[in-house]
Order: structure tokens, then sequence, then C-alpha cells
């Protein structure tokens, strides 16, 4: 019997400093779980995309960066909005991926699956 291919992957957007809208610790913590779950995992998502106060996870400092430099490790795009670094003073803090504009951003929703805010 043939295997069954893996669905298409999505793509999952980090509009927040973490998970949710609770208190930082929380949030990063729950980032720092589901994170680590990906990265056990088999199926990866087609790119992850951060931009306004999300940026904030991909420069120096983040409490999830070893994460997102494992699955940049493992071939996921990481894609952070240079507007947004632009706009907190980050653009020379960016540790993990690639500093991209909207355009990227729009190109890596498009060619997704599905799209999935966190």
């Amino acid at each position: 019997m043939p295997e069954t291919p893996p669905p298409p992957a999505p793509v999952l957007l980090f509009p927040n400093d973490g998970l949710g809208y609770a208190e930082p610790a929380l949030r990063h913590k729950l980032l720092r779980l589901y994170l680590g779950l990906l990265c056990e995992g088999s199926l990866l998502p087609a790119a992850l995309c951060f931009y306004t106060e999300g940026v904030r996870l991909v420069v120096e400092g983040s409490p999830v960066l070893d994460l997102l430099e494992q699955l940049e490790s493992r071939g996921v795009p990481l894609i952070s909005c240079q507007t947004c670094l632009h706009h907190f003073g980050l653009t020379d803090q960016v540790r993990a991926g690639v500093v991209g504009g909207m355009h990227d951003i729009l190109e890596a929703q498009f060619r997704a699956s599905k799209v999935i805010t966190l």
C-alpha cells in the first residue's frame, strides 16, 4: 500500500511577541512549548512570518531564538518585516531568518495551503 503524502504545509504568522495576550512570561512559555513541539515533529510549516511585535522573536535576546534557529536549520524559511524591524530599531539585532518586505510575506501566504495566525 503506498504511503500517504503529508498534507500541504501552512504558513504561520507571528504578529505578537509570544502566543496570546497574557503577560510576557506566559506568552513566551506557551510559544517555547509550541515551537519545541514543532521542532520535534516531522511536519514542518512552509514558512514563519514575523511582523509588528512578532519581529521581537527573531532578534538578539529572544526567548525562543534557539528554537527558531533549529527550524531554520531544518529548512523552514523565517521572514521578518523590514518596516517593523526599522520601526522598533531592531534591524541590526536580527539573529534568525531573513529581513524581507511585506511583498515577501504576501508571497509566502499566497503559496501556502493555508495561513495560521498565532
